[in-house]
């Protein structure tokens, strides 16, 4: 007679059979991008007290007396702050005006103390995001509160992310079908890191203000009849595409001292030079001094200076 089989050996085996299936590599936490999350988290909840503390003062001064109230009518939150700190009231608690004096001062103080904060912070990260992904912060945009959250996100294994698809739902700019009859479109994710997504967008809009092949984009596409929204969707996940092969495979910027060398041999002002390429002579000093990475205009640039370009500079006269 056949014995019965064990149900918790069953179990077990069957446990064992998921937990091979399931295998995937955890999001470590003992590197670089740790230290970014930490100190993130210090610039956070100190952003959101030094907006309490300045709140709290001008909250102070609507109920302040009269006296009060004129003093620092009209002040900048900057200028406000010094005039607070400079300030030296009478000590005189029982005074209702005294006593809104001295908490002004000492609030002005704590403001500035959060202010200092936030500056060490500020540097430390700058720190920590060029060890970790130098040329990251090269992309366009991408300043060091975006690359050190899309750090975050990632993670200290980048390698968990195997490609450029699965980035952009971790951030959330996947696209979303939304198609409905006749009309064929896609909607903005609203799953994925929102943190990460909030600093893809932050991107998209500084591409929209200074980017020259962005305005054209969104010129083109809001020409063919899309929503700002909707441009805004394509722009984040062409972004994200360009972020993902950034932290995977960095390349560094092209060297603009090169062009710098080959304008002054051919003795053309730099004001020529943005005339000809219809930009302005800031973008193109940044450029050639290594201060701003722009790929489309080095490539213009040098395409430019190759050419037999004095017709070109009498017309740009």
């Amino acid at each position: 007679m056949k014995g019965k089989s064990d149900p918790l050996d069953a179990y077990q085996a069957a446990e064992a059979v998921i937990a091979e299936r399931g295998i995937s590599t955890p999001k470590a936490r003992d590197g670089a991008v740790e230290s970014l999350r930490v100190l993130r988290a210090e610039r956070s909840s100190a952003m959101r007290a030094r907006t309490a503390v300045i709140n709290q003062i001008k909250g102070l001064l609507t109920a302040a007396p009269e006296a009060l109230r004129i003093k620092y009518r009209g002040m900048t939150n900057h200028a406000l702050i010094e005039a607070l700190e400079r300030s030296r009231p009478v000590r005189n608690p029982a005074d209702p005006q005294s006593a809104t004096a001295i908490v002004l001062k000492r609030l002005a103080a704590r403001y500035r103390h959060l202010d200092e904060e936030l500056a060490l912070v500020e540097t430390e990260l700058d720190e920590v995001v060029a060890l970790q992904a130098t040329l990251l912060r090269d992309l366009h945009g991408v300043g060091t509160d975006a690359a050190s959250q899309l750090l975050v996100t990632v993670g200290d294994n980048p390698e968990r992310v195997t490609n450029q698809a699965k980035f952009a739902a971790l951030v959330g700019v996947s696209p979303i079908p939304a198609s409905s009859g006749k009309t064929v479109r896609h909607r903005l994710n609203r799953g994925g890191d929102r943190a990460a997504n909030k600093a893809i967008y932050h991107v998209v809009v500084t591409r929209m203000a200074s980017d020259p092949r962005t305005k054209a984009y969104v010129a083109r596409r809001t020409e063919e009849g899309k929503s700002r929204m909707e441009i805004i969707r394509c722009l984040k996940r062409y972004v994200a595409r360009e972020i993902y092969a950034q932290i995977h495979h960095p390349t560094p910027a092209p060297d603009g001292g090169l062009l710098r060398v080959s304008r002054r041999k051919q003795h053309i002002s730099l004001q020529a030079a943005a005339n000809a390429l219809k930009t302005n002579a800031t973008a193109i000093s940044r450029l050639e001094r290594g201060l701003a990475r722009d790929d489309d205009l080095y490539e213009r640039y040098e395409t430019w200076l190759n050419q037999d370009h004095e017709n070109t500079l009498k017309s740009a006269a």
